[in-house]
């Protein structure tokens, strides 16, 4: 592991306040090893420099803690929708061995990515489902089961609820992963969380360093999600609910 790596790790989770052992920043490292071979192969992610993946991928990922302190229990059951290269659930993994984690993407090819890293770094209690969010949402076995859900995937604040509150257990949260300017997108989309069985709680906004402004929104689930959501494949994006 390089020095100067395990010293920017060390150093941004103040951001966070956070700290971790020798072997879970070896597992960091050995994960943005991964991250650039595979990257060679198929597009992964556009953030390859090494003190950006270290600062926008990991520690951001990590920020989760900032709004839920009670990350180290071991019964929370955690749901990343639209995963990816694996941010934030990997991440999360790793600072909170304890996490139930399933990963959701909807590209087969993303998921052998994410089953390789799984295997390599050792981690258990974390699978990678390959699928649409539409219908894990669906799914009696998946559907408001989880204490958690979170997301980075790049989609509007209705469109993410949609595929993400359904998923949500009543008195869970579902928090996304959102950039700095969000008030107009919480304002359009605080009917569609209303209408999934959501209320916005919290909104906390942080910044990392040498990085744009970031913020966490904590929807609270505050009852049962209605039958008819999510709709079908496709109709969350195409017309988000308002």
């Amino acid at each position: 592991m390089r020095e100067d790596f395990k010293q920017q790790m060390e150093e941004e989770l103040k951001y966070v306040d956070m700290t971790l052992t020798d072997r879970q920043i070896e597992q960091f490292y050995r994960y943005y090893e991964l991250l650039n071979e595979w990257n060679q192969v198929m597009n992964l992610t556009a953030i390859t420099e090494m003190k950006e993946v270290v600062t926008k991928h990991f520690v951001d990922s990590l920020a989760l803690k900032k709004v839920i302190g009670d990350l180290e229990n071991a019964e929370i059951s955690v749901a990343d929708v639209g995963t990816g290269a694996g941010f934030p659930g990997i991440p999360l993994k790793i600072a909170f061995p304890g996490l139930k984690v399933t990963l959701l993407d909807s590209l087969n090819k993303r998921v052998k990515f994410l089953n390789e890293v799984i295997e390599q770094l050792g981690l258990e209690q974390i699978q990678a489902v390959h699928g649409r969010a539409e219908d894990f949402g669906r799914d009696r076995v998946s559907r408001e089961t989880f204490d958690i859900c979170v997301s980075r995937a790049v989609a509007n604040l209705s469109t993410l609820s949609e595929y993400c509150v359904p998923l949500v257990k009543v008195g869970g949260y579902f928090v996304p992963y959102k950039s700095g300017k969000v008030d107009e997108e919480l304002t359009d989309g605080q009917g569609a969380v209303q209408k999934l069985g959501g209320k916005i709680e919290k909104v906390e906004r942080f910044s990392l360093p040498n990085s744009d402004e970031r913020t966490l929104v904590m929807i609270k689930k505050v009852k049962t999600t209605a039958g008819k959501y999510p709709r079908k494949a496709g109709m969350p994006a195409k017309e988000p609910l308002k």
